[in-house]
């Protein structure tokens, strides 16, 4: 017989019910169309890391639904009491199913655990027991990893091993925390080793003329061979054409120049200069007429060279040659030189390291942790097992449905903590690496966004996040308006607006937005106004003061006639002024006969309709919007896979979003000493007296009292 599912309706979608263990039991028949999520990140969410790190087999930095079905199934397969996973963070022993062996050997690693932690007597495992995997895996014992560290060695060749491969940046962390190395780094380290060691012996057996001289007779010829080259280009140059002699070889005019500096024999001042006179017959001198920058290092190379030019004044260059060309092999073999991290060490440090009984002993110790895999493996399915226990139950109620999130008895693991701003407290906050890039998916939401950056001033520590504001107005909130966030573990951060995504928030703030746009209109424009009018009488003023010094500086001329009155002009004004007054008197008057001409009972409805006509269309829009407002979109932008249309009703933003509100019971002084004084109260009752009158002389009611 099939499963019979029950469901609950919240965030206007149907959502299945887990509080029964047959429920989990037949997860994986569950329709995945009727899961709420298909995926989800692994982090930036407020779950346990490990556990996220269990469900994500596949080490892609998601969780999907065959690896939820797998874990709970798995979970469920391993406890003889599987009603144990709908509630407690305790997992005891005897819960543990012992008639099978995977559970027999859960229990027998639990028992193991709590020996370790000197709690061999408890009966059952917490989270907290399992945290420390340092006490659970000491780096003193096999952990079977394959990683060995320090602590674990055997003897000092060991130890000198591993320090000097971690020492070289070689490592990786042993389960204990430590840190190690593993056969692979081993091999590959040992392969570098020994080819550098060839490649040593190989050099030892080059025959060359210089003997232990040859390295330094490769560093001086190597440092002057650039120079040597030029000059003999320069001879034979010399020799093409005797005219060139004089050009190839300094001037006049560069000795001139360097005749007022501060010369040096190791400078670079005069290194532009040839090493030595160009003559045509190329004979380069070893000792007298060679530069000076270059004489020491030539001096020392003759030496070096020894019977090679023993009797030698001068070179030519095939001298030269020959001598690079006796030193060809040497360069070869230093050409082929290994480049890897052991080249850096003593060769008798590494060939200490590479001695056979070292390398033996290291791997066979590395086999000898291999052996503990299984085990090993088995401790960590341990605590597996005690956080699955622990946390798979909410993580069910954030994935196959938003139970924790509609249910507002604890936050949902996506939500990140509560922003306090403007008067008002919001729940609905998510972490955010990319605000910009987060904003172009998250607007699709139809939710009023705020992106904060958050900061603490004592560790330096940032953060961002998006807040979903779902009740009350806009109010002041503003880019750059400052805040404070509260993470889920109580710790505060300044918080500073950065970003908005504007979107209704309210019906009530739809209501009003016609009159306040109105009443910014009619403000922008009094202003504009007052500003040209401003900027006209300062333009007038200034010209009148400088129309004035003008007639100052100059003699007065003959006072003209005045101009006659023109009275069809003036009567033309005072008849336009007339007629707008009257024309909108007129309009006035019409209104208000019209308002009185109703009946009693029809003047509410009449004002009743003009305020919907004003503010009806605004508010219908904003329906419109918050009706469709929806969580999937934030969550989308976040690098989830919601799998239905989760919305944000006005009752429930009401509950995610808090406007500050005086507590029942509490007194007010409702006298405000620096308020500003206002008449608009008196007017509106003279206009409402005026009004009463009016209604009341329409319908005969003065002329039966008078």
């Amino acid at each position: 017989m099939a499963h019979q599912w029950r469901f609950f309706r919240s965030g206007g979608f149907d959502q299945v019910r887990l509080d029964k263990i047959e429920d989990w039991q037949h997860l994986s028949e569950l329709d995945p169309k009727l899961w709420a999520a298909l995926s989800c990140p692994v982090k930036g969410l407020e779950f346990d890391a490990r556990t996220m790190s269990y469900l994500d087999t596949d080490h892609d930095g998601r969780v999907r639904i065959v690896e939820v079905k797998a874990a709970v199934a798995w979970a469920l397969s391993v406890l003889q009491t599987p009603q144990i996973l709908l509630s407690g963070n305790e997992l005891p022993l005897a819960a543990i199913n012992t008639q099978t062996e995977a559970g027999q050997k859960l229990h027998a690693s639990a028992k193991r655990i709590l020996q370790n932690l000197g709690k061999a007597d408890a009966a059952v495992l917490t989270v907290a027991d399992t945290e420390d995997l340092a006490q659970i895996f000491p780096a003193d014992q096999l952990n079977g990893d394959g990683i060995i560290t320090v602590e674990l060695a055997s003897s000092e060749d060991i130890k000198l091993l591993i320090n000097t491969l971690l020492s070289l940046g070689i490592q990786k962390v042993d389960r204990s925390g430590a840190l190690g190395i593993d056969e692979t780094q081993l091999t590959e380290f040992v392969d570098a080793g020994q080819a550098l060691i060839d490649w040593r012996a190989q050099g030892a057996s080059i025959s060359t003329a210089f003997a232990e001289k040859t390295a330094e007779v490769y560093q001086l010829v190597t440092a002057l061979d650039a120079k040597v080259s030029d000059f003999f280009v320069r001879c034979q140059l010399a020799a093409y054409d005797n005219n060139a002699t004089a050009a190839l070889n300094a001037s006049a005019e560069n000795y001139a120049a360097l005749a007022g500096q501060l010369l040096s024999s190791s400078g670079s001042d005069s290194s532009a200069l040839p090493l030595a006179t160009v003559n045509a017959q190329g004979q380069l001198p070893l000792t007298k007429g060679v530069h000076p920058h270059w004489a020491a290092a030539l001096a020392d190379l003759q030496q070096a060279v020894g019977a090679q030019w023993q009797g030698k004044a001068s070179l030519e260059q095939a001298d030269w040659l020959a001598l690079k060309a006796l030193l060809q092999p040497y360069a070869e073999w230093l050409a082929s030189q290994p480049v890897n991290q052991a080249v850096n060490l003593e060769p008798e440090l590494l060939v200490t390291l590479l001695a056979k009984p070292t390398l033996d002993a290291a791997y066979a110790l590395m086999a000898a942790d291999l052996a503990q895999q299984s085990e090993a493996e088995t401790v960590l399915e341990v605590d597996k097992l005690v956080r699955y226990q622990a946390n798979l139950r909410d993580l069910l109620r954030n994935f196959v449905n938003f139970e924790n999130f509609y249910s507002l008895e604890k936050p949902a693991i996506f939500q990140n903590g509560r922003l306090y701003i403007d008067g008002r407290s919001c729940d609905l906050c998510l972490a955010v690496n990319d605000g910009g890039k987060h904003s172009k998916l998250a607007a699709l939401s139809g939710t009023y966004l705020l992106y904060v950056d958050c900061v603490r001033q004592a560790t330096g520590e940032k953060k961002s996040i998006v807040a979903a504001m779902t009740a009350g107005d806009a109010g002041n909130l503003m880019v750059g308006r400052n805040g404070v966030f509260y993470d889920m573990n109580g710790v505060d951060w300044d918080a500073t607006v950065t970003q908005i995504v504007s979107n209704p928030i309210s019906i009530r703030e739809a209501f009003f937005t016609p009159y306040q746009r109105i009443g910014r209109m009619i403000s922008d424009q009094i202003q504009k106004f007052a500003a040209a009018k401003d900027k006209d009488l300062e333009a007038k003023s200034a010209a009148g003061v400088g129309g004035a010094a003008k007639i100052a500086e100059t003699p007065a001329p003959k006072a003209a006639a005045p101009a006659p009155f023109d009275v069809a002009k003036f009567a033309g004004i005072f008849a336009a002024i007339g007629l707008a007054i009257g024309a909108i008197g007129t309009a006035l008057a019409s209104v208000v006969t019209s308002f009185l001409g109703l009946v009693w009972w029809q003047m509410p409805l009449a004002l009743l309709g003009i305020v919907l006509f004003v503010s009806g269309p605004s508010m219908l829009l904003a329906w419109f919007k918050l009706r469709a407002r929806n969580l999937a979109p934030l969550l989308d932008a976040n690098g989830w896979a919601v799998n239905t249309n989760a919305k944000l009703s006005l009752s429930f933003g009401a509950k995610l979003t808090a406007m500050a509100t005086i507590p029942v019971g509490s007194s007010r002084m409702l006298t405000d000493p620096y308020e500003s004084t206002s008449y608009a109260k008196y007017w509106l009752f003279l206009v409402a007296l005026i009004s009463i009158a009016g209604w009341a002389w329409s319908q005969g009611y003065l002329s039966k009292l008078l």
